[in-house]
């Protein structure tokens, strides 16, 4: 899917925004992000990744294979769409593990990118002992009023990874103002609604591996395993992201290792580089993008204060670092980076957090009550 005034502005270079998941639509989640292009007078190209939503069948109308699914071919992918729109040369865009793809297209094909932004950047298998480290120093082990709630939580027998992908998911979308009266209202209410929401959200399990056109992680899911390492090995101790997708570990095939190093690819890229990197951020963390920041040879780094996936969270962010990028200003995006911050969220997953916040409050005003009700009728209070 292509938007943008290409024929009015020929000298204007075309961006390819890769989204992430793995799983999730090009065509359907993005609306919001298209029209926001369109107004900036943006070129802007979108591939349904190999295996999602209109890439997900071959030719003969039957689901890819699983062998089928692997990560040089979505690249190609990318590769083909450029040349059937004559575009030699691009901007690309991607955002988690949208930026592993990234990478990899500018790996296998360097001479077509003119200048790469990666959003919440994904870039090793290995980088899983960074994740873990950061969830636990801001979760579990920070001493403040969000990692004793989370241990408190934890004190109950909570399954540990619903407590692992909840919290963390509120604490990307909302920082300690949503997650500490979140976790209040679970410990009150088990059956807590603002709690539910944020599971269905959040968590990945057998049920929720296909939700057409939307997310769909059934063939994805392969190439998660076989390549990326989505199948690493828990070590036991509290909120280990390793235990995310463990559930779906005997769906897919094993590790068998990554393609090739991007850290050392992007060392010696070429291009202009912008990383965006979210200050709440707990699946990418923000050393992830530091480390590549300090490799890369004309790479930035523009912190923003955001969870996971600007793309998802903040589109218009990541909107206008791209607008800066395209313009050849990259330098200058850590000097204006704060004025982010304040730009309208806009679209379905940048407004839950707002969403969430709403449900609680209607919660924490009804449980009072409900209590008072039980109690004057005589009846054992259930919450």
């Amino acid at each position: 899917m292509r938007i943008g005034p290409r024929s009015q502005r020929p000298g204007l270079l075309p961006a390819v925004v890769i989204p992430g998941g793995p799983g999730l639509g090009s065509v359907l989640p993005y609306g919001t992000l298209r029209r926001l292009a369109a107004t900036r007078g943006l070129d802007l190209i979108m591939v349904e990744h190999r295996g999602v939503g209109l890439s997900r069948r071959d030719i003969s109308g039957h689901d890819l294979p699983l062998p089928a699914l692997r990560v040089d071919e979505v690249a190609d992918d990318i590769a083909a769409v450029l040349e059937r729109e004559r575009v030699p040369l691009a901007h690309i865009v991607g955002s988690s593990y949208g930026s592993y793809l990234a990478s990899t297209f500018g790996a296998l094909y360097p001479e077509r990118v003119a200048g790469m932004l990666l959003d919440s950047a994904l870039q090793s298998a290995e980088h899983l002992e960074i994740e873990r480290a950061a969830i636990r120093q801001r979760l579990w082990n920070a001493g403040n009023a969000s990692s004793n709630a989370v241990q408190r939580l934890s004190s109950t027998g909570i399954d540990a990874r619903i407590l692992l992908d909840v919290t963390r998911a509120a604490y990307e979308l909302g920082g300690d103002e949503l997650l500490v009266p979140l976790i209040q209202q679970r410990m009150r209410s088990p059956r807590s609604a603002t709690w539910r929401m944020l599971e269905a959200y959040a968590t990945r399990d057998a049920s929720m591996t296909r939700l057409p056109g939307i997310y769909e992680f059934d063939l994805v899911g392969a190439l998660a395993f076989r390549e990326l390492g989505y199948g690493g090995r828990p070590d036991g101790l509290p909120l280990d992201p390793a235990l995310t997708y463990a559930q779906l570990a005997s769906h897919f095939p094993p590790f068998s290792g990554e393609p090739r190093n991007l850290e050392v690819t992007m060392a010696s890229a070429s291009w202009p580089l912008v990383l965006l990197s979210g200050s709440r951020d707990l699946r990418t963390p923000p050393a992830i993008a530091e480390s590549l920041a300090r490799a890369a040879p004309d790479a930035v780094l523009v912190p923003i204060t955001n969870g996971h996936s600007a793309l998802d969270t903040h589109p218009a962010a990541l909107l206008n670092a791209l607008a800066w990028l395209m313009a050849g200003k990259h330098r200058a995006l850590p000097d204006v980076a704060r004025a982010f911050d304040r730009l309208p969220r806009r679209g379905v997953a940048a407004r839950f957090p707002e969403l969430l916040s709403a449900v609680l409050r209607i919660e924490r005003f009804a449980h009072p009550y409900r209590a008072r009700a039980t109690h004057d009728t005589g009846a054992a209070s259930t919450t």
